[in-house]
């Protein structure tokens, strides 16, 4: 059985509307940010010659984990910001990576989100519910593909089903 359907690929279904941070941002900021956002997470970039270059990954995680500490231990002096906090070399995919290489770095690194970055610039963000939709919609279509391969129409009744509907 040959698949003709294309699998998609990261830039086919890519979300590139991104809300992101910057690096300086204080722990209160960046947590009112996820929460008004009402995200889970976000890119952490900064801003040359108008791109974005991805430079961490900031978490509800992170942050939850930081302000728990900071209330437990007592207000770090200095303030803590996103650069302190932020996962600074987080998994990323390329835009052209195929669907089956999202799936496994999802389940292998158990991921929410995933960053698309080329070249350093972050491209758009991919997301668990996103791959789910897209490995089901190509199960589908593999498998009506995979039906047609296996039950091909026998053209012969089609074209006896035409005389016999036209009475000739």
């Amino acid at each position: 059985m040959t698949i003709k359907t294309k699998m998609p690929a990261a830039s086919d279904f890519m979300r590139t509307q991104v809300q992101t941070v910057a690096p300086d941002l204080d722990l209160s900021d960046v947590v009112d940010f996820l929460l008004s956002h009402q995200v889970s997470s976000a890119p952490v970039v900064e801003i040359r010659d108008g791109k974005k270059y991805l430079v961490g990954f900031i978490s509800e995680r992170d942050c939850i984990d930081h302000l728990s500490n900071e209330m437990f231990y007592g207000q770090p002096k200095p303030q803590l910001t996103v650069s302190m906090m932020m996962r600074k070399h987080p998994i990323c995919v390329s835009s052209d990576t195929p669907l089956f290489a999202l799936v496994s770095s999802f389940i292998s690194h158990d991921l929410r989100h995933l960053p698309v970055v080329d070249h350093g610039e972050l491209k758009g963000i991919v997301s668990r519910c996103e791959i789910l939709k897209q490995l089901h919609d190509y199960n589908r279509k593999v498998d009506k593909e995979d039906n047609l391969n296996r039950f091909p129409p026998d053209t012969h009744q089609l074209i006896n089903l035409r005389f016999l509907m036209t009475g000739h």
